[in-house]
């Protein structure tokens, strides 16, 4: 299974320099698990930037993948590993949900740089 971080689907939606790190793994959405606070964080930054119906259309192609709710189990795991790796609420859930669900995590975010089981790619 696999898991894109916000930050991916924004890259992938924007064709910009690293949305070919993304695309086959957003393309393969049956090994794909969306974290609702993914769709969250996607949707609210499109809607802001270019409107509902790109943030609506958007929102759907990620919900092709299996959307994954935050359980308290996902809740408590991630803060446990906001506090060991000292990380962002957003992101440690994200982190949270990717081991509870077995997922490599797919990110340009340099909090992700160095955990175990994220396919990292740097923006410059």
């Amino acid at each position: 299974m696999n898991l894109v971080d916000s930050c991916g689907w924004i890259e992938y939606f924007a064709n910009a320099n690293n949305a070919s790190f993304f695309e086959s793994i957003i393309l393969d959405t049956q090994n794909l698990i969306v974290p609702t606070l993914c769709l969250y964080e996607v949707y609210k930054k499109i809607y802001l930037e270019r409107g509902d119906e790109l943030a609506t259309t958007v929102c759907a192609q990620m919900q092709q993948g299996h959307v994954v709710d935050a359980t308290s189990q996902i809740a408590l795991y991630a803060a446990e590993l906001s506090i060991k790796n000292k990380l962002p609420m957003a992101d440690s859930i994200v982190l949270a949900t990717g081991y509870v669900h077995g997922a490599s995590i797919w990110t340009q975010d340099a909090h992700f740089s160095g955990l175990s089981g994220v396919k990292y790619i740097s923006t410059t």
